[in-house]
């Protein structure tokens, strides 16, 4: 969520200090405050709301009858579709949070390994990872060396090309410009070509619905590099926890690894119930 729609919503929120709300403008606004959030747990909605927390739980199951939200336990879950804005714009949403999990990405990777680094502003973080800035005070540990990597991101190749110590090969397709990448049948039975020690999955977003994404083209090559790929990682930062996209990439169980930025319950909720590794960087 920008800084304009937070600074909007909490603008809204001081609102209801003024009058009391009826249930009808009460469950408008509990929607409002879901959607924007994305996930939302019922203590925080009661105090936000200024009403019970037997009243949220209500409202919550009257929202959810509608099929305008999905009940969680605790909680509620926002079921729009997640808008997709542009890559430039996606890697300057927190910054720090996707550099932290790039290089906890890059701790996965041994020397002489083979990846596929999807699309998106965390695998640009991931792809700048190889190259550490040797201005640093404290610089990482030298990334791996000899590392093939498949991408069918064109900022990725880009990062990488210059770079002695990774072979990349960048898949051949259609151009989707709205992620920035390769997509479509001659991608696909391209990569089918490879065996991958790690696939990097970028997502939109993780909910009961499991990993999706906002493009049918993006998720058929994401679940083709899950098929081709030992492991399978999901680089996710905090603010992906809860949305939900267009288009379900794959069930929660079916990846090995999530790495995200911050402590989430729903998160860990999820992940400790399919089984799931989760790393916090």
């Amino acid at each position: 969520m920008s800084v304009e729609s937070e600074l909007a919503l909490t603008a809204h929120e001081a609102d209801l200090d003024l009058l009391p709300l009826s249930a009808d403008e009460r469950r408008d606004h509990i929607l409002e405050i879901v959607n924007a959030r994305g996930r939302v747990r019922v203590r925080d909605l009661a105090e936000l709301v200024r009403v019970t927390e037997p009243t949220i739980r209500k409202d919550i199951t009257d929202l959810a009858s509608q099929r305008l939200l999905r009940r969680i336990h605790g909680g509620a879950l926002a079921i729009r579709p997640a808008y997709e804005p542009s890559v430039t714009a996606r890697t300057h949403t927190n910054a720090l949070g996707k550099c932290a999990i790039a290089r906890a990405c890059l701790a996965q990777v041994r020397d002489g390994d083979a990846i596929f680094i999807d699309s998106g502003s965390t695998m640009i973080a991931l792809a700048d990872a190889f190259r550490p800035d040797p201005a640093l005070a404290n610089p990482p540990a030298a990334p791996p060396a000899n590392v093939n990597v498949l991408t069918n991101a064109v900022e990725v190749a880009r990062i990488l090309a210059p770079i002695s110590t990774v072979r990349h090969t960048m898949l051949g397709g259609q151009y989707r410009a709205a992620g920035e990448c390769l997509v479509g049948p001659l991608a696909i039975e391209a990569l089918e070509r490879f065996t991958l020690n790690i696939a990097f999955i970028g997502v939109t977003g993780l909910s009961d619905a499991g990993f999706t994404v906002a493009d049918v083209s993006e998720a058929q090559l994401k679940a083709a590099a899950m098929e081709r790929a030992r492991r399978v990682i999901v680089p996710m930062d905090h603010t992906k926890v809860g949305s939900t996209g267009f288009i379900r990439v794959c069930e929660t169980d079916r990846i090995d690894t999530v790495i995200t930025d911050e402590p989430n319950e729903y998160l860990e909720q999820m992940c400790a119930e399919h089984d799931v590794e989760l790393v916090l960087a």
